[in-house]
């Protein structure tokens, strides 16, 4: 994308400070960020997405990088659908951050040649 700029910066830090990252961030409404921080034995990690458009998204996610739906928010999605199936997929797509990961996704790849390097690390 033309003047466009793109970064990414690999941290290491105490449990919780992809949150302050993540808030810190918050305030550059014109910036598109995506943090993430491990989980490690004693704690779940997290993945914090914005977009100018979207706002902010934050999802826990497990020892593998996988986002976690919380139960509450799957019967929700399961109540809101009824048996409406299309309507069930929506609903999960907004609990995992699909819209976020979809606007996000063309920023990962800087070209064809470079491969992707998370910005994670806790511990």
């Amino acid at each position: 994308m033309k003047g466009v700029k793109r970064t990414e910066f690999y941290w290491e830090g105490a449990q919780g400070t992809g949150a302050k990252l993540a808030s810190a961030l918050r305030g550059w409404e014109h910036l598109r960020y995506e943090v993430t921080e491990d989980a490690t034995p004693g704690s779940d990690g997290g993945r914090w997405m914005h977009t100018p458009d979207l706002g902010i998204f934050f999802a826990q996610t497990d020892t593998v990088g996988n986002m976690v739906i919380p139960e509450d928010r799957v019967r929700y999605a399961m109540e809101v659908a009824g048996s409406n199936a299309l309507e069930l997929h929506r609903e999960l797509r907004l609990a995992i951050g699909q819209a976020w990961d979809d606007e996000l996704d063309a920023f990962r790849h800087a070209s064809d040649d470079n491969q992707v390097i998370w910005l994670h690390k806790v511990g």
